[in-house]
C-alpha cells in the first residue's frame, strides 16, 4: 500500500531550505473518524463503506481529507449524457450515482483562479508541474468560508489510476463538514467529476484555470458535448501523454455553461511535453460571441506557464487577452521572470518557492483570489507535494494509490 506523508519543517528564509521531518503516514496513524452525518440518498453498502472511509489527514481539523473512490463512477455514461454544465452534472450524479431520488436542493458551483507552470527538474532527469488553486469563497455577508480539500484516488476498471484534488465547497461542504453532524454526505458520490487538477499513473497531469468573458460553446453536430470536469476525468482515466489528451479533446464539443466565464487547461506529462489548451473566438473583439475554436499552445518556453487571461496570440487584443487583461498579469510576470532567469529548469523546492511567490493572500478580494492549495507534481515519479492555505512549512505528499 502506498503512503501519504505529512511533512513539517521550521520556517526558513527560503522555501527551498525546508527541512524534511516525516511525522506520520496515512496508513499508520490516519484512520477514518467515525461520523454521525447522514447519507440520505445512498443505500448500497459498498457506497456507504466508501463514503464512511474518508480520512482527515490532520486528525480532526476538517481542512484536508483523503478517499479511495472504489465504486464505478460510470464515465462512459457521463460521456454520453450531454453534460454541458453544472446543472446537468448534478442531474447525472442524481440519476446514475445515487440510489434514492436526490434532494431538490442539491446543487454545484464551479470556478478556479490559479497559476500553473511546467519545467524540467534542475537536479535530476525528472519533469515537474507546479500549480496554485486560488478561489475566494465568501458567504452572503462577505465573510470568508473555509473549504475542505478532498484528495480522491481512483482506479477505474480498464482505465488509468490517478489522484485528483477537489474543493469541497463546490458542493457546499465547508471545512469540518464530515463530522458536523448535519451535512448530508451523498454528494461525495460526485467527487470524480469535481476535480480541479490531478495526475495519473503514466505521469500525465492536468489543471483548469479561469478566464474572463463568454463561456465556451462548441456546437459541431457530429460531436458529443463534454463539460470541463468530465473532460478532465476522461483525460486522467484514458490519456497517457499530452498528445493523447489533445486528440481526445478534439473529438468533443467543449461546453461550459457558466454565463460569465470560460476556462483553459494546462497539462504536462512525464516525457517533458506541456501545453495550454484554449477555446478562442473567430472574432476576438466581439464581446457577444462565445469561444468555439480549440487552440493548442505548445513547443515554446512561452507556453510553460499560464494564469487567468488568454495566452493565445489570436486573443491578444480582446478585453480578456494578453494586451488588455490584468487578471493574473502580475502573477504571470513573476512566473516569466523567475523561470526565465532559471533558464526554465528548477528543482522541486524552488518550484514550491515560486508557487509561494505567486500565491494570493486573504487580503485579495476578487473571487479568484486567496490560494487554497499549492502543488508540485513530479511527473516522472508520479507524486504530488501539497501545501494548503499558504502554510509552506507543512506539506502533504501523495502517490497515485492511497
Amino acid at each position: 500500500m502506498k503512503k501519504t506523508k505529512l511533512t513539517i519543517s521550521g520556517r526558513m528564509p527560503q522555501f527551498c531550505l525546508l527541512a524534511s521531518l516525516f511525522l506520520f503516514s496515512a496508513c499508520q496513524n490516519n484512520k477514518p473518524v467515525p461520523t454521525s452525518n447522514p447519507v440520505g440518498y445512498i443505500t448500497e453498502k459498498n457506497k456507504l463503506d466508501m463514503i464512511y472511509s474518508l480520512v482527515d489527514l490532520e486528525g480532526d481539523r476538517g481542512r484536508i481529507y483523503e478517499m479511495n473512490y472504489t465504486v464505478d463512477y460510470k464515465l462512459d455514461e457521463a460521456l454520453n449524457a450531454n453534460i454541458v454544465g453544472t446543472n446537468s452534472l448534478v442531474q447525472f450524479t442524481m440519476k446514475n450515482l445515487m440510489d434514492v431520488s436526490s434532494p431538490k436542493e442539491a446543487s454545484l458551483s464551479y470556478s478556479a483562479g490559479c497559476s500553473a507552470f511546467a519545467c524540467p527538474d534542475a537536479d535530476s532527469d525528472d519533469f515537474l508541474m507546479g500549480r496554485n488553486f486560488d478561489f475566494n469563497h465568501r458567504n452572503s455577508e462577505g465573510e470568508r468560508v473555509m473549504i475542505p480539500v478532498i484528495v480522491v484516488h481512483t482506479a477505474p476498471k480498464g482505465g488509468k489510476k490517478s489522484v485528483s484534488f477537489v474543493d469541497g465547497q463546490f458542493v457546499f461542504y465547508k471545512s469540518g463538514f464530515y463530522t458536523d453532524g448535519k451535512s448530508d454526505l451523498s454528494m461525495l458520490m460526485a467527487l470524480p467529476y469535481l476535480l480541479l487538477d490531478g495526475i495519473n499513473e503514466d505521469g500525465f497531469a492536468i489543471s483548469v484555470l479561469k478566464l474572463d468573458g463568454k463561456p465556451t460553446k462548441q456546437q459541431n453536430p457530429d460531436k458529443k458535448n463534454i463539460f470541463t470536469t468530465v473532460a478532465m476525468r476522461m483525460l486522467l482515466d484514458r490519456a497517457g501523454t499530452v498528445e493523447e489528451a489533445i486528440e481526445m479533446l478534439r473529438q468533443y464539443n467543449m461546453c461550459m455553461d457558466n454565463d460569465e466565464a470560460s476556462y483553459h487547461f494546462f497539462m504536462a506529462d512525464a516525457t517533458g511535453d506541456y501545453a495550454i489548451i484554449e477555446y478562442t473566438k473567430k472574432n476576438p473583439l466581439n464581446n457577444d460571441e462565445n469561444p468555439t475554436e480549440m487552440e493548442v499552445l505548445k513547443g515554446d518556453d512561452a507556453w510553460r506557464f499560464v494564469t487567468n487571461f488568454y495566452a493565445s496570440p489570436s486573443m491578444a487584443d480582446s478585453p480578456d487577452g494578453s494586451n488588455h487583461s490584468h487578471h493574473g498579469k502580475n502573477r504571470y510576470d513573476i512566473l516569466s521572470q523567475y523561470l526565465g532567469e532559471a533558464q526554465y529548469k528548477i528543482n522541486p523546492n524552488q518550484a514550491m518557492e515560486l508557487l509561494g511567490k505567486v500565491s494570493q493572500g486573504p487580503e485579495v478580494q476578487i473571487s479568484t483570489g486567496f490560494t487554497q492549495w499549492s502543488e508540485v507534481f513530479n511527473l516522472s515519479r508520479k507524486t504530488v507535494k501539497m501545501s494548503i492555505l499558504r502554510e509552506y512549512d507543512k506539506t502533504f505528499e501523495f502517490t497515485i494509490e492511497k
